[in-house]
Parts: structure tokens; sequence; C-alpha cells
């Protein structure tokens, strides 16, 4: 579905998965993937690592480093990065940006510690959004400024 939404909007996609989905996706492989890239494809990678103890946000991180991504799209049921559960605290405040470290210091849900350490070992920014509008997806992977960027 949402290769097919950014195909509507004129992005060449590709989709690889760490299970093998053939009429789905093309299994992952790090080369092809990078192949992809070097034709100005962007490739959506699904399905974690394929292994168990990993979360979909340390798999994301994972194939982000392996493909020296220049950040992770990280679209959630929340439009960024707050201070506290904005349904739970109307003083909770939107951070634009926030650093690695506050996110870890502060036990902020933006994902799991192992994925934003991840993230902060190989210096990836993660830009998180709301994912209840599917354009917002293309926004960001145009480069449009939404949501919170979590970056050192």
């Amino acid at each position: 579905a949402l290769a097919d939404l950014m195909e509507q909007k004129g992005i060449d996609v590709r989709v690889q998965t760490a299970i093998e989905m053939k009429e789905m996706a093309e299994p992952y492989i790090r080369l092809k993937a990078m192949s992809h890239l070097n034709k100005g494809r962007v490739v959506l990678f699904g399905c974690g690592t394929g292994s168990p103890y990993f979360s979909t946000d340390t798999a994301a991180v994972l194939r982000a480093a392996e493909i020296e991504a220049d950040a992770i799209l990280l679209a959630k049921n929340i439009d960024g990065v707050y201070s506290a559960d904005p349904k739970r605290d109307p003083l909770a405040v939107k951070f634009d940006a926030i650093s690695y470290d506050e996110v870890l210091s502060r036990h902020l849900s933006v994902m799991d510690s192992t994925a934003t350490s991840l993230s902060m070992d190989n210096n990836i920014p993660v830009i998180v959004f709301a994912l209840k509008d599917p354009d917002n997806i293309v926004r960001a992977a145009m480069g449009e400024k939404i949501g919170t960027t979590v970056r050192k």
C-alpha cells in the first residue's frame, strides 16, 4: 500500500523484506538495496530482521546503518516527540528537534533504547512524524520539515 501510494506520487520504489514474500517484495539483499538507491529509487524495508528479540524499530535502524542511509523516517501514531504523553499531560510540549541523549535520559517513547542507541552510534537522524496522513511519508521522503528530528 505504501509503495503504491509513493508510486502514484511519481516516486520509484522497491520493497525488500527479511522474510520471503515473492509476490509482494524482493528478499532483503544489502547490495541489491544499494543498487536501487544508486539508481535513485526509494527502498522500503519490511518484516523486521526476520530474527526474534529485535524490535521493528531496531530493525529499521540496522537496515539504515547497513545502507548508509541519510535518515530514518519513523511514522508513528503521533506527530512528533513530546516532553510527555500529550494524551495524558496537557502541558506536554512537542520538540522540533531533540538529541538522542535527551531521548534516552528522559525515557521518551520515540523508539526502544536499543534502536535509539544504534541510531546515535551510527549518527543517523530519525524523523518522527504522524502516520495518520499518508502524504506525510511522501513529504518526509522529499525532505519537507515535519514532525521531530532526533539527532546528536
